[in-house]
C-alpha cells in the first residue's frame, strides 16, 4: 500500500494525539504532577494491561525527568557554593 501526501495514513491523527503525552512537561512541577496522578492510577489497579504499561513507560519517562531538573539545580548550587554542596541548615 503507497501513500501519498493527498492520503495520509487514517492512523496519522492517533500518532500525533499520542505524542502529545510523551511530550515533555513544562516544569519541573508539571511533571511532578503528572507522575503523582499517574501513580493514583496504577496504585488503584483498574486499569486494563495495556494502559498499565503505557501510564508505566510515561511515569518512567517523567521520573527521568524529574532526576535531571533535580541534578541540574544541585549544579547550579554547587556552582553558587564555590564547588561543593554545603548542608542545609536553618541554624
Amino acid at each position: 500500500m503507497t501513500t501519498s501526501p493527498d492520503h495520509p495514513l487514517p492512523k496519522a491523527s492517533t500518532r500525533s494525539a499520542s505524542r502529545s503525552k510523551d511530550a515533555a512537561p513544562a516544569s519541573y512541577e508539571a511533571a511532578l504532577e503528572e507522575l503523582e496522578q499517574l501513580v493514583a492510577q496504577l496504585e488503584a489497579g483498574q486499569l486494563p494491561l495495556d494502559s498499565l504499561l503505557e501510564r508505566y513507560q510515561r511515569g518512567a519517562t517523567l521520573l527521568a525527568f524529574c532526576r535531571q531538573r533535580l541534578e541540574a539545580v544541585e549544579h547550579q548550587i554547587k556552582v553558587f557554593e564555590g564547588g561543593e554542596l554545603k548542608p542545609w541548615d536553618a541554624a
